[in-house]
């Protein structure tokens, strides 16, 4: 009996290694192979690509700078200290060129923020100092320039043909040791909750991102930018095989508008959206959770011009099939103000074609403020009756007026402009009530808020 139960677990064995090397031959043939000895090899490709892969560096300013005292010529030649203090140039991360004749280089926001001067650094080591174009915080997406000859550019791939399971390459230049190539597989799509405030439709793949690679290529195995390798979750920093990147329709979108405008000008739909749960799609009875399920239409607003309404499920944008509620926010956060978004909606069962106009964004400003003692840093003013912010969230509630840098508010997410009016759901008009709603969660909640034309939440432990 033994005998025959151990010949069986061999052939299975045996049957699932040949369904797994079938499986597995047609993305290995594509591979070319490896002189005499005959091995698939991905050499050809990372030459091709790793020379449009840069290395960034920063020059920062020095702490002592920032002090006043420190800056007096008098008080440095009292106490001997050198006329000029040093700055601090470190290796900040990795950019990828992708216009070679006008000298473009992609890579994140936070690879380049406060930076007094960026080099950027070859494969074959020449050095250039780069001239910030641009950067969009929401997209962590920056542009530099640098004029120089003899670049090589990577093409831009389609990000939204991408399926799970692909095959990708990430290049970068980790820890600072020197360019390095990774490869692995498309692990998940239109990942979101990174940030709040980020415009977020991550790619997660598992080759190895760590620091330094962020700015760095995801590439598909044509040799195209799929992706800007940007953040990792990693319980000490390093990689544990859950790496992200900005999808290339996304940062391709970004860059022109920077290279056009300086930034990315945000349009307005006036729409409030959250993703599909299983009791939305019980209640609504839709076949699947793919889509962003429309919550509230302010009133006056593009999309209530347009014909949208509570319960629409939007699943295309454009062409573009629609994902989850951030994938949606995300697409309208980079349709520039006058253009019109196609949305296809799934209405009662029945899909129709919507076409609405993105107008300029609503200004939100308040001056003064009182002070949330439950949010140290942070001021707020009531939302007054009769106000067009009154009308457009159906009551009161509070504007941000302001945010000091690094208080608590701030670490948590709030920004000056926010407009609150829930804590744990529950709806909140006064500064009264605001706090009161605080004090009752006792050590944690949630505040709800709307920031520009879309619903964020935040959780404050």
């Amino acid at each position: 009996m033994t005998t025959s139960i151990s010949t069986r677990c061999v052939q299975s064995v045996l049957k699932i290694i040949v369904l797994f090397a079938a499986a597995a031959a047609p993305a290995l043939a594509a591979l070319p192979l490896t002189e005499g000895r005959g091995l698939p090899t991905l050499a050809p490709l990372v030459n091709e690509v790793t020379p449009a892969v840069v290395n960034i560096s920063v020059v920062t300013r020095s702490p002592s700078e920032d002090n006043p005292l420190l800056r007096d010529p008098f008080f440095r030649r009292f106490f001997n200290l050198p006329d000029r203090p040093q700055r601090k140039e470190q290796s900040a991360g990795s950019g990828v060129i992708v216009d070679a004749a006008r000298g473009y280089v992609l890579t994140n926001n936070h690879v380049i923020k406060d930076a007094e001067q960026v080099v950027v650094t070859l494969k074959d080591r020449r050095q250039f100092p780069a001239k910030l174009v641009g950067t969009d915080p929401g997209t962590d997406v920056a542009v530099l320039r640098i004029a120089a000859s003899g670049l090589s550019a990577l093409k831009f791939g389609d990000s939204d043909a991408l399926s799970v399971g692909d095959y990708v390459i990430a290049i970068g230049n980790p820890f600072g040791i020197g360019q390095t190539v990774t490869s692995g597989i498309v692990s998940a799509l239109g990942r979101s909750g990174l940030s709040v405030e980020g415009y977020e439709d991550f790619i997660q793949t598992d080759a190895s991102i760590n620091p330094g690679n962020s700015g760095g290529a995801l590439v598909n195995l044509r040799g195209e930018l799929i992706g800007i390798n940007t953040a990792i979750i990693g319980p000490a920093g390093g990689n544990v095989g859950i790496g992200f990147a900005v999808p290339s329709a996304i940062a391709r979108e970004v860059m022109s508008q920077i290279v056009r405008y300086g930034e990315v000008r945000r349009g307005r739909l006036g729409v409030e959206m959250v993703d599909i749960t299983p009791e939305l799609a019980k209640k609504l009875g839709l076949p699947s959770f793919d889509g962003a399920a429309i919550a509230n239409v302010q009133p006056g607003s593009p999309a209530e011009k347009a014909g949208l309404r509570p319960d629409d499920i939007v699943t295309a944008m454009n062409g573009r099939t629609i994902r989850t509620a951030a994938e949606l926010r995300t697409r309208l956060g980079l349709t520039p103000v006058g253009d019109k978004a196609e949305l296809r909606i799934n209405r009662g069962g029945s899909t129709r074609t919507i076409n609405a106009q993105i107008a300029a964004p609503q200004e939100v400003s308040a001056n003064g403020g009182q002070a949330v003692p439950q949010l140290p840093g942070m001021q707020v003013v009531e939302i007054e009756r009769g106000s067009p912010l009154y009308q457009r969230i159906r009551g009161g509630g509070l504007v941000v007026s302001a945010v000091e840098q690094a208080s608590r508010a701030f670490q948590a997410g709030f920004r000056p402009g926010d407009i609150l009016y829930a804590v744990n759901r529950q709806r909140i008009q006064t500064l009264a009530e605001f706090q009161a709603a605080m004090k009752s969660a006792g050590r944690g909640f949630t505040v709800s808020l709307l920031r520009g034309d879309f619903s964020i939440s935040i959780a404050v432990r």
